[in-house]
């Protein structure tokens, strides 16, 4: 069903809904040392009765107290205030872990289960399902893309109203009139997350291929259903489910998205740290696409709290088709793939489209930033120098080294346009610009929607004359 790199994990950076923010903390690499902004979640989490006093006075020492009176001295009573703020902060980040545990129980249920199957007078149609009552209108056409009968498999990420799916596809040649030489059927599942969907791609190709031999038989797909409805396996710690699912001989589809657009890719980070309404066309395999749509996803990870605070969420929606166009009509920020030509002619429910290599914008607006500057060629030679100094001789995986790239350049962004902002006279001048890692004069465009994007308010101290 391909190679094995096309089936990687998605890493679970996605928003956490209604749970409080992680905080951020710094990782110093003793042999690289390298300043890393990391979830709390990463470090581990902190319970009751692990490293915790049972009272604040077991917190004070003997020698904190008067040898004559017996009464708290100055320091012991800053000891006692430090271990009482200590412990509400433990317990604080105690209920957020368990709040933050409990969402990601939730998310890991496997909601639905089905099979798709193409009728050569009806079209695609949904064969089977469980539950029997889910609405899974318009899933048929989602987990078969159009085109995908000039291919033997595929597999496909899609949304479905608030819900994920992945779908495996395949068709095989048969000796019938009736269905016209060729048989071909998806068997896909749906869930709140995207980010635990790749644990079943296995068991997904494998039925989709008994599926083909044998038609009507659902046994499998009833027990699968019966056991997995509620949690999915405990997984182990993040770095480990990447190396099982991505290994490192392997090129990942984040390293082949990097390959695939090269520097255009910085031109790509710019929109989606926008939130633009970004469209990825490409006839079938559609597998690899999705990976390009969840890629797009990552370039514009932010690990602050409070910048994305009031935007609408930027989400993949992977796989879309002429059914979506409603839905993508009232979308204000999205990134999502089709195998659809037609949607190229539909212009108002986009502001940026890739085809193939070529990423381009009917807005007259945005064309200054389909420009590649000076520091956008310096921002990729640092992530190909990254990437080839630290894969294989650390811990990260190729997909984590990506990831981790973009948010720590979103971060050093962000950090200083809110360090300006929260300054006496507000103002951004060229040495902060330079210090972001942008370009004073190329990127004065972006920098301006960066600001206007986000809400952040600071004065552009930057001469302008000489630009363009």
């Amino acid at each position: 069903m391909g190679e094995q790199s096309d089936r990687s994990a998605l890493l679970d950076w996605e928003e956490v809904a209604d749970v409080e923010e992680p905080s951020l903390t710094t990782e110093v690499n003793e042999n690289s040392p390298r300043a890393t902004t990391v979830s709390s979640r990463a470090l581990g989490s902190t319970v009751p009765g692990t490293g915790w006093s049972s009272s604040p006075k077991e917190a004070v020492s003997s020698e904190l107290t008067s040898l004559y009176t017996g009464v708290l001295t100055e320091k012991a009573v800053s000891s006692w205030v430090w271990q009482n703020e200590c412990d509400q902060q433990k317990g604080r980040q105690y209920v957020t872990n368990r709040r933050d545990v409990e969402w990601r129980r939730q998310q890991d249920q496997v909601l639905a289960v089905f099979v798709v199957t193409f009728d050569t007078r009806s079209g695609n149609m949904l064969e089977w399902c469980l539950p029997q009552d889910f609405n899974l209108d318009g899933v048929e056409f989602k987990s078969m893309a159009s085109g995908s009968h000039r291919i033997a498999s595929d597999f496909v990420y899609f949304r479905k109203d608030s819900y994920f799916g992945l779908a495996c596809f395949a068709n095989l040649p048969v000796e019938s009139e009736l269905e016209r030489g060729v048989r071909m059927k998806s068997v896909g599942i749906l869930s709140p997350s995207y980010t635990t969907l790749y644990h079943h791609m296995a068991f997904l190709e494998n039925q989709v291929r008994d599926q083909l031999r044998c038609p009507g038989q659902y046994c499998a797909l009833e027990s699968f259903f019966d056991q997995k409805k509620g949690l999915l396996p405990a997984r182990t710690a993040r770095n480990n489910v990447a190396a099982l699912s991505t290994p490192k001989h392997f090129v990942t589809p984040e390293m082949k998205f990097v390959q695939f657009f090269g520097e255009q890719i910085m031109v790509l980070w710019k929109f989606s740290l926008l939130r633009r309404r970004i469209l990825i066309f490409s006839p079938p395999p559609v597998g690899e696409v999705c990976y390009r749509v969840y890629s797009c996803c990552a370039l514009a990870n932010v690990p602050l709290p409070s910048v994305s605070r009031g935007l609408p969420p930027f989400r993949p929606f992977f796989y879309v088709n002429v059914n979506d166009i409603h839905t993508l009509e009232t979308e204000l920020s999205y990134v999502a793939c089709t195998t659809e030509r037609i949607f190229e002619e539909k212009k108002h429910l986009f502001d940026i489209y890739v085809d193939n290599q070529n990423v381009q914008t009917h807005r007259e607006s945005l064309q200054p930033l389909l420009r590649i500057t000076s520091s956008d060629r310096e921002k990729y030679k640092k992530l190909q120098e990254k990437r080839k100094r630290l894969v294989g001789h650390s811990s990260y995986t190729e997909e984590e080294l990506f990831t981790l790239f973009f948010s720590e350049l979103n971060t050093k962004i962000f950090q200083t346009l809110l360090e300006v902002a929260s300054s006496v006279d507000r103002a951004l001048t060229e040495v902060h610009v330079r210090r972001m890692g942008l370009d004073p004069q190329a990127d004065h465009k972006f920098l301006v929607y960066i600001l206007e994007t986000y809400g952040i308010d600071v004065m552009l101290m930057i001469d302008t004359s000489c630009c363009f």
